[in-house]
Parts: structure tokens; sequence; C-alpha cells
């Protein structure tokens, strides 16, 4: 089978052993003399290339930028034309946007949202414009408060009233039901579950999108809800690393400052993101805060590598895929331009960069700084492998999923989804 990886032209050959009709190595062919035993050196008997080593070898440097990217794109089908993709992007429909750029993933929004089969079509038709390696297609569906897909999805309670339950099982339960649904849809990767712990009633972005305020009762469902979304082959994210749950600013708007100590860290904000990384989490996203007590630098967490590299991958062993909060938020462009901010991402330990505010410069200055060294080949090797191990584990690395619009009608608020959203309403009252 050929199989196109990278724009460069290069075909992967993929050579599958067949057993003959029945015999054993040795037998005697029809009308001839026994077989010569087959040479151990053989390619048969060789170990095959590693599916993320193979795709990662056929990708060019341009290719392996894109692939860090997550832009928002406009319009409800793949191919029709948009002024503000033509506008943001220099392209006028979502498959060109993709191409152009080799994007590794796209967010969704209700802009982007009509109905299941329209759905069902753009995913289908993202995937196929994505020529290199299929896509990560991602939203936010939290439920409750943070609902992107609310208008085609079973209306499940948010995570403050799954806490309120106190019982992990229907955490987990939910987010497998919402996890079967995104997946009906061609979305194979949640912008969920929140890890924060909301200690802080004035808290304007959080509230009740948290679990709760209690650490070891947010650790229970935020592991749970991990377990739930990978039980329905959807990709995880725990956020807001290091923790948004203390803040009086909304990092929308503004840069928050939380004045945790270590040791206030390691007892409120970091026993949810343990659990999600014990429970197998493919993402964990980034927070937009300033946090002196772990960083001194003054930049907010997605731009720490003291915080992304020191504390997440080095001290709680995470090796999952860094997601960036979304990088047109004020929080995060205070200090630096819109391409110093990826560049700086990247440096600190971030591999998908989400929702740049000006793609074309983003992506040419990741691009510029592999080319002059500041970015190492070596470090986008390693955010590039991340990525195609998440798309690996989730089983569409070397083919695209192709979503049903028949059989999304038969998943989407089922019956059985509506009844386990109104059991979790009940029993969280």
């Amino acid at each position: 089978m050929l199989r196109r990886i990278g724009t460069t032209g290069l075909l992967v050959i993929a050579l599958t052993a067949c057993a003959g009709g029945g015999g054993s190595a040795g037998a005697t062919p029809t009308g001839g003399k026994a077989a010569p035993p087959a040479p151990t050196s053989s390619a048969s008997s060789r170990p095959q290339p590693d599916p993320v080593a193979r795709t990662l070898a056929g990708l060019s440097v341009e290719e392996k930028v894109g692939q860090l990217f997550m832009p928002v794109l406009y319009g409800t089908s793949a191919d029709s034309s948009s002024g503000e993709n033509q506008a943001r992007y220099a392209a006028q429909t979502p498959a060109k946007v993709i191409a152009k750029y080799h994007l590794g993933g796209v967010i969704l929004f209700p802009h982007n949202v009509k109905s299941t089969g329209q759905v069902v079509a753009l995913t289908n038709g993202l995937q196929r414009a994505s020529k290199e390696v299929p896509l990560l297609i991602g939203t936010d569906q939290e439920n409750g408060l943070v609902s992107r897909m609310s208008a085609l999805v079973t209306d499940f309670p948010g995570a403050s009233v799954i806490g309120a339950t106190k019982d992990p099982e229907l955490s987990q339960a939910v987010a497998k039901a919402t996890g079967e649904e995104l997946r009906a849809l061609g979305v194979n990767l949640d912008f969920a579950p929140v890890a924060d712990v909301n200690v802080n009633p004035k808290n304007p972005v959080i509230g009740t999108r948290a679990f709760g305020n209690d650490p070891q009762r947010v650790a229970k469902m935020v592991g749970a809800a991990v377990k739930g979304f990978a039980d329905a082959r959807v990709a995880a994210t725990a956020k807001h690393f290091p923790g948004h749950g203390d803040t009086a600013v909304d990092s929308h708007t503004g840069l928050p400052v939380i004045k945790h100590t270590k040791a206030e860290w390691e007892r409120i904000d970091a026993p949810p993101f343990k659990a999600a990384i014990d429970a197998g989490v493919d993402a964990v996203m980034s927070a937009h805060i300033v946090f002196p007590k772990l960083d001194s630098s003054g930049d907010p967490a997605t731009l720490s590598k003291p915080i992304l590299t020191g504390l997440l991958r080095e001290k709680l062993g995470f090796d999952g895929v860094i997601s960036t909060d979304a990088l047109n938020m004020a929080g995060v462009r205070q200090k630096y331009n819109d391409g110093e901010i990826v560049v700086r991402a990247v440096l600190a330990g971030a591999d998908l960069l989400l929702m740049p505010n000006d793609l074309p410069k983003a992506y040419q200055a990741v691009l510029a700084a592999v080319k002059s060294g500041r970015i190492s080949k070596e470090r986008l090797d390693q955010s590039v492998t991340r990525l195609l191990k998440l798309k690996q584990a989730r089983g569409f690395l070397e083919k695209a999923p192709v979503a049903s619009a028949e059989e999304a009608a038969g998943v989407l608020r089922s019956p059985e989804h509506r009844k386990l959203a109104a059991r979790v309403e009940s029993a969280a009252s």
C-alpha cells in the first residue's frame, strides 16, 4: 500500500507478509521441490520501523512546524470560502489554510456548528485536506458553562455539579459519554477536564467549571474523567497548569498573579494534575498566569521553562503533549509580540500552539527560529513526536478517522446519555 506522508513526495511502502495456502515452512509446493527456508535477514523477519519514527522522517521542516499549530478556522464546510480565513490566513477556505500551513490540528467553535450532518461533513473534509498527517480536531466541551457543541450534544451538567455528587464513577461516565458524542462528530480531542481547584470565590473565569474547592475530591474527579475520555477513545486535556483556581483576574483580559507558596501549590493545585497524569492524560494545557514562587521571571506559565519543563515534565514526570492556552488571550500577550510568544512557548516546553493571534506571523517565527538554531531541530522533533504519539495512541496516526452522520444520529442525545445527565443532577441535589 502506498501512502504519502510529506509534500516532499516521499512514499512509504508498507510490506505485509501473506501466509501461503495453509502449508508449513518447507512444505513441497504442487509440482515442485521443497521451498528453501526463508533467510533470517529477509525483510519480513526484520523489525519494521516504528510508525511514529517513520512519519516523522517523512516530514519536512516546514511540515513539522505546521504540526505544532491548532488555529481557529472559519466556515461550516472545509471548502466554503470565508473572508475571515482570507483576512487572517491569506487562504479562503479551511482546506486551503490546512494545506498552506501543514496544520497538525484545528479547534472548533459554535460558529462552525449548524447540524449533525454538517459537522460530520466538516470534520471529514478537514481530514481530507491534511495531506501529511491526520488532524487533531479539538473543541472545548467541558459541559456546563463551556460547551462549544451544545447545539448538538447531550446537555450534561458541568464539573461543579458532578463534583457535588462526590462520585468519581459518575465523572467517568459523563466523560465517556461526552467523548462518544464528540467522536461521533469527528472530534478526537477535548480540552477537558478542568483540573483547577477553585479556592477563590471571586474567581471570574473558573468558578463552576471546576469540580470544586477540595483538592483531593477534585483530583479523584479529574482522574476519573481522564479514564472516561480514554474509554471513548478521545484525547483528554487537563487544564490549566499549574493551577488557575485562586485568581481574581480573567486571563482572557488580564494577567493573573497567584501568590501560593511552593508548599501551597503542592497541597492545593498539584493533586488534580498528578491524578490526571497517573490516569494517563493525553495532554496538559498551560495557564496564562504568573506564579512567582514557581518562576520569578514574571512570565506567564505558558512561557515559563521552569514551570512547563522543570515542574510539569521533570518533577511530575509528564511526557505527553503540553498545549498552550489560547494564544490570542491578553494574559499571554502583554510582554511579547505574536511571533516571539510562540517561539518562547516552544522553548519553555509547549508542543501544541493553540489559537495564535496571527497564524502567518507565528508560523514564520517558529520556522525562522528553527532555521536559525534558536529552536533546535531536536527540540522541534520532540514536540512533533509527542503529537504523533498522541495520534497513534488514539488510533489515527496513519489513517484519518471518518465520521458517519447516520451513526452520530444514534449517539448524540441518546436516551442512555440523557438518563445519565438526569442521574447526575439527582445525585448532586
